[in-house]
This record gives structure tokens, sequence and C-alpha cells, in this order.
């Protein structure tokens, strides 16, 4: 629910690959006044940027619409001389505009996408993250010859992908690092969503075989054995995945710490969400079948 909320009030930072626009990428000798940048910024691109510090204090990220929809192919060259000429009082004396641009030491990554590509991108990724959940649907509807469990299981990937969302718009503009809705991100989506079914599967296997061996035994007792049987190996795979990612994390390029972070999550939700979402959610669902067929056979 305050993810929901979160989604619906604050919304998400779409990157540049899902709204459209220029991406900089600058760093600086000592660390900046991100306000004051915007505020310089404003005058130059005649309308206020998005400057957020990317890595450290002395580093930041400067997203603009600024003739985006310019058909001039000289476009993007006066965007880059109004971008020099709003950080220019942020920058050493005597750095010229060429040195700025062509020199890594200062403009260390461009990034440019139309509104029509953005559109494309953001068509591309919704219809992959749908078409993996019903996949998903058909491969457990397959593997256990029940509809629940496959219910069960997309139930705690829809909880997933809610939780992470929710989290990334909690706090995209608290972090120290780019929150932002990007290719990356769908990707670090689309990999929780791996992990997260290998891990339900599991416990579903457990369950099943649990099932097949003691018959007479109440359904709530074998579930709940089920899952205990299969605590200590789920617990103990997700903390290894979770260190190295979290290595990452700290050790890794900044360009790549949203993903991680992503990643970092997902393996959370995605452990507990076997256990006490899908699970639960299938003997809710096998339950109210079982009580279905006993007043059905009462009447007759």
């Amino acid at each position: 629910l305050v993810s929901i909320g979160s989604l619906i009030t604050r919304g998400l930072n779409l990157g540049v690959d899902f709204s459209g626009g220029r991406s900089y990428v600058v760093r600086f000798e000592e660390p900046v006044n991100t306000e004051e940048m915007t505020v310089a910024l404003a005058v130059t691109f005649g309308s206020e940027p998005q400057v957020k510090t990317y890595g450290g204090q002395e580093q930041v990220r400067i997203s603009t619409k600024y003739l985006i929809n310019s058909e001039d192919p000289d476009a993007g060259r006066v965007v880059e001389a109004a971008l020099y000429a709003g950080l220019v009082d942020f920058l050493p004396d005597g750095v010229s505009e060429e040195t700025f641009l062509e020199s890594d030491e200062f403009l260390k990554e461009s990034h440019l996408v139309g509104p029509t590509i953005a559109d494309d991108i953001i068509r591309a990724a919704l219809i992959s993250v749908f078409l993996a959940l019903i996949v998903i649907f058909l491969y457990i509807l397959l593997r256990f010859r029940t509809w629940q469990y496959g219910l069960g299981a997309v139930t705690a990937l829809f909880h997933d992908v809610i939780i992470v969302l929710g989290i990334f718009s909690l706090f995209y503009s608290i972090m120290p690092f780019s929150l932002e809705i990007n290719q990356a991100f769908i990707a670090a989506i689309l990999t929780v969503v791996g992990y997260s079914i290998n891990d339900t599967v599991v416990v579903f296997d457990r369950v099943r075989e649990y099932i097949g061996l003691y018959r007479k035994r109440d359904r709530k007792l074998i579930m709940n054995q089920a899952l205990n049987s299969t605590i200590s190996r789920t617990f103990s795979t997700s903390l290894s995945t979770f260190v190295v990612l979290l290595t990452i994390f700290i050790f890794g390029g900044v360009s790549i710490r949203g993903f991680i972070f992503a990643m970092m999550i997902g393996v959370v939700v995605g452990t507990y969400s076997s256990l006490f979402i899908a699970t639960p959610t299938v003997y809710d669902l096998v339950k109210e079948k079982d009580e279905t067929k006993k007043i059905k056979g009462k009447k007759r």
C-alpha cells in the first residue's frame, strides 16, 4: 500500500530512456551546489533541468529536454554550448568550451534519446515484463498441473515488482546515487523476477512432495513443514547472493549502482515472497477449492 501510494503521489524518476531528452554526467574539481547549478542552467536552457549528484558531491548528472524536438542537425551542439555557458562559473578558470566538451576530465558521459524512441522503449519494457509474467504463469501451470500454483507465483512476482518500484519512488530524491527508471532498471526487474520464481519453484516442489507423502495430514500442517524444510536452503542461497551484490554495490562503478540496488531489494523481497506470499496464496486458493467440494458433496 505504501508503494502504491508513493507511485500515485510521487511517481517515478524517469530517466532519459523513458522521458526523452539529453543527459550529461559532469565532474568538477570541488563539491558543487546542485540548486545553484540548476538556477544557472535554467537561464541558458530556458527551463530548469534536472541536476543531481551522481556518485559524489563533485559529480552531477544533468538531464534536459532543451531542443529535444528540434530537427536542426546542429541542435546537439547548441545544447552543449548552453550547457557550458551555464556551468562556466563552476569550472576552473581558463577552461574553454572546447576543452570542456572534448576532454573526459569534465564531461564524463552524454546520452540522447528522442521522444519517439522513448515511447518505443516504454512500450517494449511494459510488454517484456507482462510477457514474462504470462510465460511464468503458464510454466508453473504446466509444471504443477494446478492453476492455484501459477496464480500464487504470479501474485508473489507482482508483489516483488511493486515493492521495488515503490522503494525507487520513495527514495529517488534522497539517495546519494541515481534511482532513475531506465533500461538497466527493467533488466534488473526481469532478473529479480527470474530469481524469485526460481526460489518459488523450489518451495512449491517441496510442498508438492510433502502433499504426496502425507496425504492424510492437514494441508496447513503439510505446507508449514514444507516451508520449514526449505528455509535454511533459501536463506543461505539468498544471503550468498546478497553478499555478492553488496560487494559490487560498494566497490563497483557509479553507473551500475542503481541497477545493483534494485537487485539487492529484489533478492530480499523475492526470498520472503516465496515463503510468505506465494505459498499462503496457494494454501488459501486450495482450501477454498476443498471447502467448495465439501459443500457440493453434502448437497448430494
